[in-house]
Formats: structure tokens, sequence, C-alpha cells
């Protein structure tokens, strides 16, 4: 269903379950297991996430939808899912390292919003991704409406949500959605360049500047404070203590 594989300080997750990668309960619990494992890794300073599958994930699993909907009890039950699912999203947001979505194909509903909950999203040109909930009378409550409100703006999110508008690898980077668009054919191959290129960084000093864009973002803190603050813990670490002293000899 979810595969995790570690390379150094690469960790590939692989979306496969068959056919389309629909979220049920038992998807999103191994999906949790797999980022409580990675909280623990170190080492680790960027996690791709992919798709095994033709399309990257077409959101909650219809069969479990049918089979809840119609009652009160059930009702609740998808409730109690869908807060679940926000749980782990923001799990996803929070962790040490770089998160990077390889969108290769369809992107919907609970699909786009584990890949906006990413730090960055590189899209197949012939990929489609949105949140078109409204067109079933529902809403992207997955932390949906809030990520691609602060990732895109207003205009955008309104334009996308409330028109239930479903759009194309280039029109997700020109909105906003996505940060890259490849061809499909060289999707996988610009993917893992771009990963190798981050994960070559320093793991601590990733982590200190995503620490500082999320301060500035939700403005919970002084972020100039946090700064600091991260430029100390930095000083005093040894990797960066290394490549300052490489960088100044070559001078």
């Amino acid at each position: 269903m979810i595969s995790l594989r570690i390379d150094d300080s690469i960790a590939t997750v692989t979306l496969c379950r068959a056919p389309v990668n629909a979220i049920n309960e038992e998807w999103i619990e191994q999906f949790d297991r797999i980022l409580a494992e990675l909280e623990t890794l170190h080492h680790v300073n960027v996690l791709h996430i992919r798709s095994g599958e033709r399309l990257f994930c077409a959101g909650a699993d219809l069969d479990l939808i049918g089979s809840l909907f119609a009652t009160a009890p059930g009702r609740e039950r998808m409730i109690a899912i869908t807060r679940r699912m926000q749980e782990i999203y923001a799990r996803l947001e929070r962790l040490p390292q770089v998160t990077v979505a390889e969108i290769n194909g369809a992107a919907m509903g609970g699909g786009f919003e584990l890949a906006l909950a990413c730090d960055l999203r590189v899209v197949a040109d012939t990929a489609k991704v949105g949140l078109p909930e409204a067109r079933l009378g529902l809403l992207p409550a997955a932390g949906g409406t809030q990520r691609m409100t602060r990732i895109c703006g207003e205009a955008v999110a309104r334009r996308l949500i409330l028109g239930a508008e479903v759009v194309g690898g280039a029109d997700a980077v020109q909105l906003g959605c996505a940060h890259w668009v490849a061809p499909a054919a060289e999707l996988e191959t610009f993917t893992r360049a771009l990963v190798a290129r981050i994960a070559a960084l320093p793991p601590l000093a990733l982590s200190e500047c995503k620490r500082c864009i999320t301060v500035a973002v939700e403005a919970c803190e002084d972020g100039y404070e946090v700064e600091l603050a991260g430029s100390a813990t930095l000083l005093a670490d040894a990797e960066t203590q290394a490549r300052v002293q490489a960088f100044l000899n070559r001078q």
C-alpha cells in the first residue's frame, strides 16, 4: 500500500495502492507510522513522495465514502477519518526533512492535499490537480482550504476551490500550486536530481531554514529572533564550522 526506502540521506515513500492510490483508514494509519519513523531518522534530510501507480493519488476511497455517508453514525465516522487526515498531513508538514512530492498523474482532493502539505511539488505536464469536492457538495477538509489559500493566495484558492476547477501541470505552476513542471517522460529524472541536490545540503541547516519559513508563514513567533537562535545553533555545529572553513580556505 505504501513503501518506504532509505538510501543514505534520502527517504523515498512510494504510494502503491492499486489502481489509483485511494485513501482509506488503513492507508492513513500506515502513512502515519512511516512519518513517526521518519521523525527519528536524523540522518535523513529529504523525503521524496512518489507514486507507483498511473495516478499520484485520487483522494478518498469512494467505496469507503459510499459505505458511510448515508447514516448519521457513518457521517460522524467520516468526520473522524478526515480529522485523522488533517493530523497526518500536519505531521508531514512538521517533519524536519525537506519534503518533495513528485506528481506523475492526477492528484485530486485528499491526494492533492497530501501534495500541498509537502515543501516542494514537481508536476508532470500531463498531470491534473485540484480540489473539486464542491462538485459533490463537499469541501476539501483535510487542510485543503487552509493550505491552498496560504500557498497560492486567496484569489487562486477561491478560483480553484469555489469553481471546483482541475488544472494541468503548467497551469498549476503558473498559479503557484506547484514549483516545477516537467515532461511526463522526464519527471522522475528531474525529481531525483532535485532530491539529490537538496540531500547534499547539511540536514541541520535545512531543518533550521524550514523552521524559520514556517514561523514567517504562521506568525506564531518573532521570526527575526528565531533566525538568530537558528544561526547560533548552526554556528556551533561541527559540520557548519567545517563547511565555512573549507569555503574560506578556497579564497
